[in-house]
């Protein structure tokens, strides 16, 4: 049995993200089978790690905000001249929908990533995290968890074009992962993926001959966008989970 890193034995077990672990055992609150590990310590995965309730501690206090993503904001960085979504989130922008007993704090702004990204031309439900386990769970290379998108098109459907959408389409030279795609009215699409490509909604119905008019994100797990209203923020409550 290989040693291995004990940040990726923590990832790898959802304690945390590999950047956090590491910042926890500089703090000397991380401990393998007891004894306090050091950076770059690699252990075997059947080894006990377990964390200081000081790292437990400063893990609750992370928040995670949900937005209603409108078009013509960028999900990550500015770019192009285009308002990057978290200046979405102030107080003023707090939907009255939000049940969190969280007051709002700047402090909340410090370190959130985008845990699944939107294009530009897309609007929905939008995940900013200061969470490395929620950020690994929603984008990690081995997550399953479930999109669901509903898709506005134009065009006509190539022949056996819906059972290509689900499950015989590549791109980038990579098979897709089986997906489930119905229609929900005459021109409209339901998208649920396992995987986030980029622009691949777009992608797979250009394949198909279809053209996307619009596109916009429900669900990410069990999380839904609800009534979230558009432009709008609320935090992921205490009792919800993707």
């Amino acid at each position: 049995m290989e040693k291995l890193r004990i940040s990726k034995l923590m990832a790898d077990r959802g304690l945390c993200s590999r950047r956090e672990a590491d910042s926890y055992i500089e703090r000397g609150w991380v401990k393998v089978d007891g004894v306090v590990a050091t950076l770059g310590e690699r252990a075997f995965p059947s080894q006990t790690i377990t964390l200081d309730r000081n790292a437990a501690a400063q893990q609750i206090s992370r928040v995670t905000i949900l937005i209603h993503k409108p078009m013509a904001y960028v999900s990550g960085q500015a770019e192009d001249g285009y308002t990057p979504a978290v200046a979405l989130i102030n107080a003023q922008s707090r939907s009255e929908t939000d049940r969190s007993p969280l007051k709002f704090d700047r402090a909340h702004l410090r370190g959130l990533a985008v845990a699944g990204r939107l294009d530009i031309d897309s609007t929905g439900l939008l995940v900013l995290t200061q969470d490395g386990r929620i950020a690994r769970q929603l984008i990690g290379e081995d997550s399953e968890i479930e999109k669901e998108y509903l898709v506005r098109v134009q065009g006509r459907l190539a022949p056996g074009g819906l059972e290509l959408l689900n499950e015989g389409l590549s791109l980038d030279g990579k098979r897709l992962k089986r997906a489930q795609v119905r229609w929900q009215n005459d021109d409209q699409l339901q998208f649920v993926l396992r995987e986030g490509k980029k622009r691949q909604i777009r992608r797979m119905c250009e394949l198909v001959g279809l053209k996307v008019l619009g596109l916009k994100r429900v669900r990410i797990g069990g999380v839904r966008l609800s009534d979230l209203p558009v432009g709008q923020w609320r935090y992921l409550g205490p009792h919800e989970r993707f």
